[in-house]
């Protein structure tokens, strides 16, 4: 097995990818995003966190995060928004994927993927790109042709703040094709 080891900087700002047990695309469903954002608000009650941009898609989301200063455990956190996700959807009635023998060894269920991906921010300008990365997914993908058309992403937050003009997609696009980010 191989010795995976986790960035650990108290206080720091994290860039996640989180993806659907065999991509299966449910998350921008009713249903998934009131789960996930009772899950979200119950674990940040709990483990204090700051959401700096989220982009929900079908079957994966990203975000980061602003961990307080004493603290890094950014995997408790994802493990208690899984949890609470899962418990709160399957209650609800909806259906897991079918599990294989490793899951049902484990107790798992077969709606996540059992990791996700983590890259610790180093300064302002890996902030600003992450940033930009998470609100144009779903252009990238192909959902819509512009980022302001997903629903599903802070993008909003931010433009409202002014931070974001019509043509500030146009200077970024090149940037962000070059970023080596797992989807």
């Amino acid at each position: 097995m191989t010795d995976y080891r986790r960035a650990s900087f108290e206080g720091g700002y994290y860039f996640f990818t989180v993806v659907t047990y065999d991509r299966r695309p449910f998350l921008t469903e009713l249903l998934a995003r009131e789960c996930l954002r009772a899950a979200w608000r119950e674990t940040e009650q709990r483990s204090h966190f700051e959401m700096i941009a989220v982009c929900l898609l079908s079957e994966h989301l990203h975000c980061i995060w602003k961990l307080p200063p004493d603290d890094c455990d950014f995997s408790l956190r994802w493990a208690r928004i899984k949890a609470g996700f899962t418990r709160r959807y399957l209650t609800a009635g909806e259906a897991e994927s079918a599990q294989s023998l490793s899951r049902n060894r484990k107790r798992e269920r077969a709606i996540w993927q059992r990791r996700f991906w983590e890259h610790q921010i180093r300064d302002e300008t890996d902030l600003q790109q992450h940033v930009d990365y998470i609100h144009y997914n779903p252009v990238k993908h192909g959902l819509v042709a512009r980022v302001e058309d997903w629903p599903w992403s802070s993008y909003h937050r931010y433009a409202k703040t002014g931070l974001y003009s019509d043509q500030y997609w146009l200077g970024v696009q090149s940037n962000l094709k070059d970023m080596s980010v797992p989807e």
